[in-house]
């Protein structure tokens, strides 16, 4: 016949808090809470750590000593924390910090209208002449121009046929080409950055932050 099993252990109760450790129990928690308790509340949100009869007392002894307020509530005592004056805002640091809100609720809405403006701008810009293609532009000059640098060196050095006039034309057409799109692309960022400039001025933006803005617009590409 095959042994019984055991019977499990029942599972001891929590040990009670007494003495100075249910008292600091008690009022660290009416300290973290900041609200009125009963003993009989205290006991159960302490999870019984405190018996209710222990609670009541304690809570006697500590308003006796002036240590935690208490007042009646029906047929119950209910105690909290005392509060402390330096704690509570004063009429002036409200009104100040009412203020600081009002202001910066007022520098969000610039911004985000500052925002919106150069999007928008950005959008225009981006249609006109981007910032890629102008850079291909560059490049494909700079490439040209080295080309042209060797070609005069070896004419020069009577190395090379000569320059036709034809050829002369395409590079002048290019240049000129070029040249024109550079202009109108500089002019363009000088506008928009004025604009811009002056948007983050009502924002009340300083030197670093409209740096910021400029290089993440891109205009000195």
């Amino acid at each position: 016949m095959a042994p019984r099993k055991k019977t499990e252990d029942k599972e001891k109760p929590a040990p009670k808090a007494t003495g100075d450790e249910a008292a600091d129990m008690i009022l660290n928690y009416l300290r973290r809470e900041n609200r009125p308790y009963s003993a009989i509340d205290i006991s159960a949100n302490l999870h019984n750590a405190v018996t209710k009869a222990a609670a009541a007392k304690i809570l006697k002894d500590l308003h006796e000593r002036n240590e935690i307020e208490g007042r009646a509530a029906g047929k119950q005592i209910v105690y909290h924390a005392i509060q402390n004056p330096e704690d509570s805002i004063t009429l002036e640091a409200l009104a100040a910090l009412e203020a600081k809100t009002t202001d910066l609720r007022t520098r969000t809405a610039v911004l985000q209208s500052t925002a919106k403006t150069l999007r928008a701008t950005l959008a225009t810009l981006n249609s006109t002449l981007s910032t890629a293609d102008l850079v291909a532009g560059v490049t494909a000059m700079e490439t040209e121009k080295a080309e042209i640098q060797g070609r005069l060196e070896s004419l020069r050095a009577g190395k090379a046929k000569k320059v036709t006039k034809r050829e002369r034309d395409e590079v002048e057409s290019a240049w000129e080409k070029w040249g024109k799109m550079a202009r109108k692309r500089q002019k363009l960022s000088k506008e928009v950055w004025e604009y811009v400039d002056a948007c983050l001025d009502d924002a009340g933006q300083d030197r670093e932050q409209k740096a910021e803005v400029r290089e993440s617009l891109g205009l000195d590409e």
